[in-house]
């Protein structure tokens, strides 16, 4: 199984619990359970393989991570979908990118242009038209947080004299 794979399947677990109403862990356990992802990879075949044991921990931390910060998550994404009301968001596509801003916030191996490629990737798979929704508001949320980290870590020009400055005087 591949990270994008596993990316994909953690994208199921979220949506699967979010019509069961399971906890994160009761989820996973199900879905992962061997006879049900058997049963699973005759409809899809992002379960052809059973994820490894490194795939199973990047899985618990992004369905438990997505559970535990979704209001936060939902937030941000509603911020950056100027216009749309996040409740006319598919369930779908808004689990698709709960998982890109998780990654982006809190993964550091995943950097934040392959977080939104795969999401929208996702989106296109499963839903076309939102492709260009998805990078439209995670594109959007990559460039503020760019923008905001490039002026904590860029000095206040305005606030004293540069050296050159000082000497002209």
């Amino acid at each position: 199984m591949t990270r994008g794979n596993a990316r994909e399947l953690a994208v199921h677990l979220i949506y699967g619990g979010e019509f069961t109403g399971d906890t994160p862990a009761e989820t996973i356990a199900t879905r992962l359970e061997e006879a049900y992802y058997e049963e699973l990879a005759q409809e899809n075949e992002v379960y052809a393989q059973r994820p490894t044991d490194r795939q199973v921990r990047y899985l618990k931390q992004v369905v438990n991570g997505v559970a535990q910060a979704q209001e936060e998550l939902n937030q941000i994404i509603g911020q950056y979908a100027i216009g749309w009301d996040i409740r006319r968001i598919s369930r779908l596509t808004r689990c698709i990118m709960q998982v890109a801003i998780f990654e982006i916030l809190n993964l550091d191996d995943v950097p934040d242009g392959v977080a939104v490629s795969e999401a929208v990737r996702l989106a296109k798979k499963y839903d076309e038209e939102s492709g260009a929704f998805v990078n439209g508001i995670l594109g959007s949320f990559v460039r503020s947080r760019v923008r905001s980290q490039a002026e904590v870590s860029a000095p206040d020009a305005g606030s004293e004299e540069s050296p050159a400055e000082e000497v002209a005087q």
